[in-house]
């Protein structure tokens, strides 16, 4: 989920509305897709935990997307570490309502999340995810799921209005108990691509953009 990144952090956002009540659940979905509620149940990693990505960003002014590699720390229950490692350094840390972004040399930037609440959504969405707290993500999403239980989809749809307004929604692809991707949808522009844990192990040997972008839908 490009979930807590130095972009997100420079933009601002108007006071964040609800569009829709999230109590009035998630979708029919046909078939034998995996349950929402079994998804994240399995996908679940308690703190201290860590996974290796790699991320993707798109740009018009790019030939090729840009891609990042590092790892995504949770030390404790309250805490998100996003360590940039290529093809520059750079550490976010996500804690009592702040970001602090570090690079080498320079002067910790502090943001307060509460300025921009698009990324306090996320954050606390990706600290459902690892909680397993299915309940807390659809307070601030819709969900949907397809696919079988060794290939499957979760799509969360923003229902705040300032995040929808930068994020028309978050797709997962996994197997089994392994999130591999995470694709952002902006509301307009490129798709960002986040490679995890295995996938994020096999684009070293994907060679090209296409490649490791084919890596994240490769679990649906």
């Amino acid at each position: 989920m490009a979930l807590a990144t130095p972009a997100a952090a420079t933009a601002t956002a108007p006071v964040p509305t609800p569009r829709a009540d999230a109590a009035q659940g998630d979708a029919a979905r046909a078939g034998n897709a995996p349950d929402p509620a079994w998804i994240v149940s399995r996908i679940a990693r308690p703190a201290p935990s860590r996974t290796p990505f790699v991320e993707l960003r798109g740009s018009r002014l790019l030939k090729a997307p840009l891609r990042i590699s590092g790892e995504y720390r949770h030390p404790d229950a309250a805490t998100l570490v996003r360590e940039v490692r290529a093809p520059y350094a750079e550490t976010t840390t996500i804690r009592a309502g702040e970001a602090v972004i570090e690079r080498p040399g320079k002067a910790p930037r502090r943001v307060s999340l509460g300025r921009y609440p698009e990324l306090a959504g996320l954050q606390a969405s990706f600290g459902a995810l690892l909680a397993g707290d299915i309940a807390a993500l659809r307070r601030h999403y819709r969900i949907d799921s397809d696919g079988r239980r060794d290939a499957w989809r979760l799509v969360l749809t923003p229902l705040d209005a300032a995040m929808a307004g930068r994020v028309r929604d978050i797709v997962l692809h996994g197997r089994g108990a392994e999130l591999r991707c995470i694709e952002t949808v902006p509301a307009g522009g490129d798709v960002q691509r986040t490679l995890l844990a295995g996938a994020a192990r096999d684009a070293a040997a994907a060679g090209d953009a296409a490649g490791v972008a084919a890596l994240c839908g490769n679990g649906a």
